[in-house]
């Protein structure tokens, strides 16, 4: 029991500051944001407590978190997408605002799983270098000058990698709503 509780605090001793930035960049209330960085870390205690295993702790305690920050959407009325505005183009789509409300019965939660297959799909089809930094900024959380650090690429490559893949995920997000909300 020693041994784990080690293992648990190393690593949020690791992850605290990398999952807090994840959490607070997409949640803007600091209180929500920190309900959910503890939320996150109880959940891994559970799951080390019910012997869960969890083969790579990084990416699931940023899924939980993941889905944490959509849990906390579902509770507030999300935007739609048709009516999500965007000030500049290095804003990022926020995942929230371009799904319909889980609420709003099952066309809504058909699209809404729709929306993620086809959200899937475009990053999947994403040139290697542009998923890579948009996933890792995005998905992982991880800082550009991180990434510049460990994959020794200019900061400035890889921000225009990101604003190339997220020009992109609009564009292909945006023809699969504008197509499927013709039918």
């Amino acid at each position: 029991m020693a041994e784990q509780d080690q293992r648990i605090s190393e690593t949020v001793n690791r992850e605290h500051a990398r999952l807090r930035n994840f959490i607070r960049r997409r949640v803007p209330a600091p209180r929500d944001a920190e309900d959910i960085l503890q939320d996150v870390f109880y959940k891994l205690v559970e799951a080390n407590r019910l012997l869960m295993p969890i083969e790579h702790v990084t990416g699931w305690l940023f899924r939980v978190a993941r889905n944490s920050i959509t849990d906390l959407f579902r509770k507030k009325k999300p935007e739609s997408f048709s009516d999500t505005a965007v000030a500049n183009e290095d804003e990022l789509l926020q995942l929230e605002d371009l799904l319909p409300s889980p609420d709003a019965g099952p066309e809504a939660l058909y699209a809404r799983s729709l929306l993620l297959d086809q959200l899937e799909l475009a990053i999947a089809e994403l040139p290697e270098e542009q998923r890579e930094v948009f996933v890792a900024h995005e998905l992982e959380g991880r800082s550009f000058k991180e990434l510049s650090a460990e994959s020794g690429v200019n900061i400035n490559t890889l921000l225009s990698r990101k604003r190339y893949a997220v020009l992109q995920l609009r564009q292909r997000l945006q023809n699969f709503y504008d197509e499927f909300s013709r039918k």
